[in-house]
């Protein structure tokens, strides 16, 4: 079980050490500190991770209203925020402020437990969060994917597919293996059995692989499949032009013209939409 940082404010001694008291029966809560005030809170949150404050409403100086206001403007994850007061007419501002839970004085077994548990779900949900995030980020390093479209991807549970698309592909001319890299291809379109690369300069690349076989080795966030014998860069394309006909055609960058068909019509319009 993980530590919670925890810190208790109200500006009765009575009341900071008896919750404190009761709080020793969770011995994942780990008192740091019990202040007086809010001014105290708050400079306890300046200068270590908190990660809980049971938190009293009415104070002299500031109160428990103000330190969640000033902690928001602070640097850091806001702690979880549990009211402890003798007053409900402040509930509905509570939740408000984000408060994770409201507890009236005096402060009933049962009901604080349920804070507690309470407070132990919100910061393993939390945890949770910046786990997935560092994952996301760590796989959109490696991948080159966006790290927002793999969260979505982790919270709607599709599997993260580690794939490295290369960044040149091997074609063989006149007897030589040569490297055209991946970005700088422009089109691609099918002779027979023959791929014939058209790239940025001017150049038109033959090489001996199926349709299949090279969209799996092109990265899908830059290139599109257009037609049954079409691939195109998509940072090539300068407009999806309607026809009278209803049928789409792209016109790239280099003004050069190629069909859309219906069944790869709206992959298009979504690679251009991103």
């Amino acid at each position: 079980m993980f530590n919670i940082k925890t810190i208790i404010v109200d500006d009765e001694p009575l009341a900071r050490k008896g919750l404190a008291v009761r709080l020793s029966d969770y011995p994942e809560l780990e008192i740091v500190a019990l202040c007086k005030n809010g001014a105290e809170a708050l400079d306890v949150c300046r200068s270590q991770k908190v990660d809980l404050i049971f938190l009293d409403i009415q104070m002299p100086g500031i109160n428990g209203f103000e330190v969640v206001q000033q902690l928001l403007t602070f640097d850091m994850i806001l702690p979880a925020i549990v009211f402890v007061t003798a007053f409900d007419q402040y509930a509905v501002k509570a939740f408000e402020v984000h408060a994770l839970d409201y507890i009236l004085k005096p402060v009933d077994e049962n009901r604080l437990k349920q804070a507690v548990e309470k407070v132990h779900s919100h910061i393993k949900t939390q945890q949770d969060q910046v786990h997935k995030r560092k994952l996301a980020s760590f796989v959109a390093g490696i991948t080159g994917n966006d790290c927002e479209d793999i969260l979505k991807k982790l919270a709607s549970g599709v599997k993260l597919e580690d794939k490295r698309y290369p960044e040149s592909i091997a074609v063989k001319e006149q007897g030589e293996i040569i490297r055209v890299q991946a970005a700088s291809i422009q089109w691609v379109d099918a002779a027979g059995d023959y791929m014939c690369l058209h790239c940025s300069d001017g150049k038109t690349h033959i090489l001996r692989k199926t349709m299949k076989e090279l969209e799996q080795e092109l990265d899908p966030n830059l290139f599109v499949r257009v037609h049954r014998s079409a691939i195109v860069n998509t940072k090539q394309i300068n407009k999806l032009v309607t026809q009278v006909s209803g049928e789409y055609q792209l016109v790239l960058a280099n003004g050069q013209e190629l069909k859309v068909s219906r069944s790869y019509r709206d992959k298009v319009k979504s690679a251009l939409a991103s």
